[in-house]
């Protein structure tokens, strides 16, 4: 596959989209936080850097992507702040992912933010065209944090507990295929 990460951060989302078996052909990355980057690179140095995602010309990744994946700044929209949502500077900046999206025209899409108001959950399912699937990371992981994910990625769905959870069975991931 070949991916473009939007608010990348330290690449995590090569990470789990490696785990679940998606071969990675090409991976663009924007991030603009220099230890960020230094991390992805270190892990991935074929990782190609592209940079502030506020001033990448979609255009020029018309045909070069498969997917576009990101998890979008979520100070705005955590029940946890002011809610601001999309008048929040750094929330506002989900506005770069549907440009992506409807730029590009990726054959897929992995949109990941924080649990927020039903009306901005709303605002951005009207704007992909899907529901969020609403996926606790304590199915998977030793930790609670609940999050939204939208996609159009087929039968994808809320993952099952993985029993006797330790640090050894992150390991251990069934193979979702992508073709």
């Amino acid at each position: 596959m070949r991916i473009l990460s939007l608010f990348d951060g330290i690449s995590c989302g090569r990470l789990a989209l490696e785990r679940v078996g998606v071969p990675i052909e090409v991976y663009y990355a924007s991030e603009i936080e220099p230890n960020a980057i230094k991390i992805t690179q270190s892990h991935y140095p074929d990782t190609i850097q592209i940079g502030d995602v506020t001033k990448i010309d979609f255009h020029d990744y018309i045909g070069k992507v498969d997917m576009v994946i990101g998890g979008s700044p979520c100070q705005g929209f955590s029940v946890c702040g002011k809610q601001l949502a999309f008048n929040d500077e750094r929330s506002a900046l989900i506005k770069y992912f549907f440009e992506a999206i409807e730029t590009i025209k990726p054959k897929y899409f992995l949109l990941e933010n924080v649990v927020m108001q039903k009306q901005y959950e709303r605002n951005i399912s009207d704007i992909l065209g899907v529901q969020p699937i609403r996926i606790n990371a304590a199915l998977v992981s030793p930790q609670q944090r609940i999050r939204l994910y939208w996609t159009n990625i087929p039968n994808v769905c809320q993952p099952e507990q993985i029993p006797n959870l330790n640090i050894g069975s992150l390991f251990d991931r069934p193979t979702l295929k992508i073709s």
